[in-house]
């Protein structure tokens, strides 16, 4: 099979301004797409503005004779997401692409955590892919073809201290995937989840020096490619990926044991009596929506 190539294809990238998704941006020119390079150009807790990232990414684009343009909006309103989409349409004329890469970090115990540090979170990480797929979700539709990508996290899918608000959002973000994946099917838009570790200013501070060294962004790139590109028609997935290691998970769902057969009440010694199995992920399998799970139920 020949290079995957985005040539006539507009892409956005929320993030754009350094770090993965100026690397995102950069490979998606190279391979002939027109790009929305999106950054705030804020610090990682979300505070401040600049738009000399975005920009500089831009111009970097342009050098090798690329096609990108900046925004410089907020993904953390509906109205920021409706803007950014609105400059992919003035500049290029349409959108195919979205790739939710914007984020934030706000650390903290559940004790020490404020309003605030959860809302921005949220807002930034779980709101922001909503306001920009949104935004763009008609166009893909019209078109019959989209490709969007959301950023999770290990946090996430499998916990990290002192990150409560960052791993609702990006446990969050599978669950939206789950449902739009539903909401794109007919239409050739697909929807798809990575959980990317690598060295960047979100993780600097918070990986072991050896570590963050050997997880370079740059391994991260192939596979959001991919995942944006035609050839990729799998949807509703999650990816792991780091440093070379690329693999699928999931959330299962095992047969468990029924109590009762929803004919007689229950009680909480029977529960007990029955947690091993209850517990036990023996034939435990994916499922492709909430119906699926009634068949369980009987």
């Amino acid at each position: 099979m020949g290079e995957i190539r985005f040539d006539g294809k507009v892409a956005i990238v929320t993030g754009a301004g350094r770090g993965i998704g100026r690397l995102y941006a950069l490979e998606l020119a190279r391979r002939g797409a027109a790009v929305v390079v999106n950054d705030l150009g804020g610090s990682r807790d979300g505070s401040g503005r600049d738009t000399a990232p975005a920009q500089s990414v831009v111009d970097e684009i342009r050098s090798f004779g690329g096609k990108a343009t900046a925004s410089f909006e907020s993904v953390a309103t509906l109205e920021g997401g409706e803007s950014i989409v609105k400059t992919a349409l003035e500049s290029f004329g349409t959108v195919d692409i979205v790739i939710n890469n914007a984020g934030i970090l706000a650390d903290r115990t559940i004790l020490k955590m404020s309003e605030k540090d959860w809302d921005i979170v949220q807002d930034v990480n779980l709101k922001g892919s909503f306001s920009v797929t949104r935004a763009a979700f008609p166009i893909l539709r019209e078109k019959k073809f989209g490709r969007i990508v959301l950023t999770s996290s290990g946090s996430g899918l499998y916990g990290n201290f002192g990150q409560t608000n960052y791993a609702a959002a990006k446990m969050g973000l599978v669950g939206f995937m789950n449902a739009l994946k539903h909401e794109g099917a007919k239409y050739n838009i697909t929807c798809n989840t990575i959980a990317p570790l690598a060295g960047s200013r979100l993780t600097e501070d918070v990986l072991p020096p050896d570590l963050y060294k050997k997880l370079r962004a740059e391994a991260i790139v192939p596979l959001v490619l991919y995942l944006s590109s035609e050839e990729c028609k799998d949807s509703g997935m999650i990816f792991n990926c780091a440093a070379g290691w690329f693999s699928r998970t999931a959330m299962v769902c095992a047969p468990g044991v029924k109590i009762g057969e929803g004919m007689r009440d229950i009680s909480p010694e029977e529960v007990r009596d029955s947690w091993s199995k209850i517990t036990s992920l023996e034939n435990a399998e994916v499922l492709g929506s909430l119906v699926e799970s009634f068949k369980f139920i009987g």
